[in-house]
């Protein structure tokens, strides 16, 4: 789940990513809806795997449909980290050079750089101990955890008289980062009713969204105050405030209450959030799967290189590998110089015509992952990227006319942005954990953020080397090739998610898996 973004004017292209509990007392809006588990194995050689239909949900004639309704306020909440990574994403993009020219680096494009990108390396640590702080505290109390180094972060770097003071301010933030990119995709999974899972987990990229474009507009006002910056990163602060208060009034995890023994309080939480008469049957599965997986909360980082376990991991790590090199930074990079061909010399206007693109894509997906399926957005997306690439491409080669080129170019990136975060953003962060065994769920995550990181940091590195050796058109039809081969992957060794339970994935899934139907 990562979202767009785009840096005002060229610098070092280091540039970013991507990428809920009330009392279980409570009174909360109840809803009725029934499945059936599906038994039966497959072979645990092959990486593609192919589940049969679900059966038609048999639903109470009588009964409106609000399934969403419960479990939306907590999905709220927890999506509140994803505006503050995308606030984060965005509010050094256009005052930088005032930072750098109070703080006495002006001019010195590395350091410049590096105060943009250092919450890389914090975001890299950050989603490899997410899996073990989950584990062991549940999603509740990480998400206030976090909400400290996100705080301190923005505060430091806020008060910043030194480059010292910001590159630590910037490093604190990468490090709250890091962890709510692992730990939002999880928890919407775990706490989202069935039918409704990915259309309430691509509220994680309209949160980033929207904190992408509240951080453009309000980096409006830095391009005539040299010292407004302060005043955005000590706004930065108050959405942390907002998440840790909010936190105490969400829900916990029920698959994780469950893990832990509190039956009582897992209980509860799936009676408020999916219906009274889910109850029984979620908990059989929750049994099932611990019984037959040994699920505990003490699982090590070497029980990754067991089946099934090993699957899900090299899955992620290889859907985050081909997103990152399809291009998304270096695209986003270069979209800035590509506006300024047409005229729009406004490093802000640019920006939000990408954060509108990429928000409209957000909506889409909203409407599309729970109606077409997860695999068959990212196999669209995909084919979309690598069109908008190629066409890219063939406008700089072939250029007939030069205004022309210059639109079918504008035309391409809006077209790329557009696409990607239909499927390629939110699709990638929710079919990891979808994928996933409960018992190792948080550390698949965490292995897999860390491949998008380090990969994340290798594209900004060396995108402009490259460009610079062959030229904007070859490496724009590299990514194009790679866009293709995602969506080949993405045909041939996904599964579709759509309709199913955690549990029921995992228990067709898992070869070792022993069926028993404890249902009447």
């Amino acid at each position: 789940m990562w979202v767009a973004t785009v840096l005002p004017k060229p610098a070092p292209p280091v540039l970013s990513v991507l990428i809920s509990s009330r009392n279980p007392k409570q009174n909360s809006i109840h809803f009725r809806f029934s499945y059936r588990p599906l038994n039966f194995k497959l072979s645990a050689t092959k990486l593609q795997q192919q589940l049969p239909e679900p059966k038609a949900d048999k639903k109470n004639p009588s009964s409106s449909d609000i399934g969403w309704l419960p479990a939306f306020p907590h999905v709220l909440i927890a999506s509140m980290s994803n505006f503050v990574f995308g606030y984060h994403i965005g509010v050094m993009n256009g005052p930088i050079v005032s930072v750098a020219k109070e703080l006495g680096f002006e001019g010195n494009s590395i350091l410049e750089g590096l105060v943009v990108s250092i919450f890389i390396v914090g975001a890299f640590l950050g989603s490899v101990a997410s899996g073990s702080v989950v584990d062991k505290l549940g999603c509740r109390r990480t998400f206030q955890l976090d909400t400290i180094p996100l705080i301190l972060g923005a505060l430091i770097s806020a008060q910043a008289h030194s480059l010292d003071e910001i590159l630590w301010g910037r490093f604190l933030v990468g490090l709250g980062i890091g962890v709510n990119t692992v730990l939002v995709p999880i928890y919407i999974s775990e706490v989202a009713p069935t039918k409704y899972r990915g259309s309430l987990g691509t509220l994680c990229q309209i949160g980033t969204c929207l904190g992408i474009i509240a951080s453009l507009f309000l980096d409006i006002p830095s391009e005539t105050d040299p010292h407004w910056w302060r005043t955005i990163l000590y706004i930065a602060s108050g959405p942390g405030f907002f998440l840790a208060l909010g936190m105490q009034f969400a829900v916990e995890s029920p698959r994780w209450l469950y893990k832990v023994g509190r039956l009582d309080d897992a209980k509860t939480v799936i009676c408020n959030l999916w219906g009274s008469s889910e109850v029984e049957t979620t908990i059989q599965d929750f049994q099932s799967v611990i019984e037959n997986n040994g699920v505990n909360v003490g699982s090590g980082w070497l029980e990754l290189l067991e089946e099934p376990h090993s699957r899900a991991a090299f899955i992620g790590g290889a859907l985050f590998l081909l997103q990152q090199f399809a291009g998304i930074n270096g695209v986003l990079y270069f979209s800035s110089l590509t506006f300024r061909d047409v005229g729009i010399t406004s490093g802000s206007l640019a920006s939000l015509f990408v954060g509108l693109a990429n928000f409209a894509g957000a909506l889409s997906a909203l409407y599309l992952m729970d109606k077409e399926g997860r695999q068959k957005l990212l196999i669209g997306s995909y084919v979309g990227m690598a069109v908008s690439m190629f066409l890219i491409a063939c406008a700089i080669s072939f250029p007939v006319d030069e205004e022309l080129s210059h639109n079918l170019s504008i035309l391409g990136t809006l077209m790329y942005i557009f696409t990607f975060s239909i499927g390629a953003g939110p699709v990638t962060g929710l079919i990891i954990p979808e994928l996933s065994s409960a018992k190792l769920r948080g550390k698949i995550m965490g292995f897999s953020f860390s491949v998008h990181w380090v990969c994340n940091f290798l594209v900004g590195l060396l995108f402009l080397h490259l460009v610079e050796i062959f030229g904007v058109a070859p490496v724009y039809t590299c990514f194009g090739s790679v866009s293709l081969l995602a969506a080949i992957y993405a045909k041939y060794f996904l599964v579709e998610t759509k309709g199913r339970s955690l549990e029921e994935i995992e228990m067709s899934l898992n070869p070792n898996f022993s069926v028993r139907d404890k249902r009447p």
